[in-house]
């Protein structure tokens, strides 16, 4: 069996796009890689959901980040605080729900009570524990931050400013006006990493997995643009009937930020998708979609769409997954026109790796 520094040595970072072999197919189902990745990327800043969601006192939301489960909610005092969202005493999770709004934190295990600050108030029948010190036993706080209509948490309480790849990406589009409306949340039969793969192939699937979308692209002009952790792909829309009706504007731009995040911006639409490893062969997708004040009809309309695509890169995820254990396959090579995306994530992955594995 191979050591884990022997795995990570098989992908060559240094080697330009037109000669670089892709990762191993090893690396998308192996169970330690899918731990260190779970250890290592997914620390950072996380969108989690939107401030509309945040609007009244007591009002939450709650994600779990490769394994942390973290709440954000509106104090008190109008002030968005994150924490962990398990409880002190017996680890149980505090808020069960995607969203909701409370008074204060309950535990419905044994009935520790936080208030929306995350300060332990209630903890029953605990007369007698020596050294037991309820100021010390408040909820682990977490850094917040907004960017447009997004939140987004880090796990470091005094982490540093959103990067600033944020006023890149603010200065390439508008969102002004935009407002969340609805998310949806799916589980592929994937490793994530096939998941970022699909996205970034730089319209390589386009044509032959979502021939509706390929109608309103012009394709000939999609364009790729690399950022030290980041990627732009964009392209001019034509106008077409059905699928344009809901996707329309000049330009469609289609942003990754490492490791995880997406965002699928046009004329008074966008949509985020993060995507969360839930095992080497398992991942879950979670959209928030916002509009600029369009019709419940326009709305829903979008949706569809949105739906229909996800469920075509759904499909074609999980068949590559299944493929990437075959015998026959462990490494492939990259289009120099198209994936230079692909590229960079997987140099992004393979040096922050190696990283976290020697320490």
């Amino acid at each position: 069996m191979k050591s884990m520094t022997e795995l990570l040595k098989r992908f060559d970072s240094n080697l330009p796009l037109a000669s670089a072999l892709t990762i191993p197919a090893e690396w998308y189902f192996h169970s330690g890689i899918s731990e260190l990745e779970r250890r290592s990327l997914f620390s950072g800043w996380q969108a989690v959901g939107s401030i509309d969601q945040l609007r009244d006192t007591g009002n939450y939301i709650t994600a779990e980040i490769a394994g942390e489960p973290v709440a954000v909610i509106r104090g008190d005092d109008g002030t968005l605080r994150a924490f962990s969202n398990v409880c002190r005493h017996r680890a149980a999770i505090l808020l069960s729900e995607d969203a909701g709004q409370v008074a204060k934190i309950r535990c419905r295990y044994h009935g520790w009570t936080y208030d929306l600050a995350g300060n332990l108030r209630g903890a029953p029948e605990f007369d007698g524990v020596c050294d037991f010190d309820r100021d010390a036993n408040g909820l682990p706080p977490w850094s917040v931050a907004t960017w447009g209509p997004t939140l987004w948490v880090h796990a470091n309480p005094n982490a540093t400013p959103l990067p600033e790849l944020i006023a890149q990406m603010q200065a390439k589009g508008s969102l002004d006006n935009l407002h969340w409306a609805a998310r949806r949340v799916y589980e592929l039969d994937c490793n994530w990493k096939v998941y970022v793969d699909n996205y970034l192939d730089g319209g390589y699937h386009i044509n032959t997995v979502h021939p509706n979308l390929a109608g309103v692209l012009d394709y000939s002009k999609y364009r790729i643009e690399l950022f030290p952790n980041a990627c732009l792909q964009s392209s001019p829309l034509v106008p077409a009937d059905g699928i344009g009706s809901v996707r329309a504007g000049d330009m469609a731009q289609y942003w990754w930020v490492f490791p995880n995040f997406m965002l699928n911006l046009y004329e008074g639409v966008m949509d985020t998708n993060v995507v969360y490893p839930l095992g080497p062969d398992r991942c879950r997708v979670v959209f928030d979609f916002y509009f600029a004040g369009q019709s419940d009809d326009f709305i829903r309309d979008s949706l569809d769409v949105a739906e229909r695509v996800q469920h075509e890169d759904m499909q074609i995820c999980a068949e590559v997954q299944r493929g990437l254990r075959s015998r026959s396959f462990d490494t492939g090579r990259y289009s120099v026109k198209r994936e230079a995306g692909v590229h960079l994530f997987h140099r992004l992955l393979a040096d922050q790796l190696r990283t976290a594995a020697r320490h």
